[in-house]
């Protein structure tokens, strides 16, 4: 238990970064933070493998990676259907 709610620290950590990094604001809160991190972490991991630092099973630096890539499709899906 204790190691789920860690990964849900990490994951909302890791989405918190990548929202600042970009400028943008993901909906959702706290909730969407930790989603993007979690998302983040699989498509970083996907495309950059497991190099770097490792935190609950999060590669910290693929993770962020992946988690600007997310935001930056977000921003684009967004601007598009408004």
């Amino acid at each position: 238990m204790i190691g789920f709610l860690i990964s849900l620290v990490v994951g909302g950590l890791i989405g918190f970064v990548a929202e600042q990094i970009m400028n943008r604001e993901v909906p959702g809160g706290i909730l969407g933070n930790i989603i993007l991190g979690f998302l983040g972490a699989w498509l970083g991991g996907l495309l950059l493998g497991d190099w770097g630092w490792t935190v609950q099973g999060f590669a910290v630096f693929p993770a962020i990676i992946g988690a600007l890539i997310v935001v930056l499709i977000y921003g684009w899906i967004t601007g598009k259907a408004r």
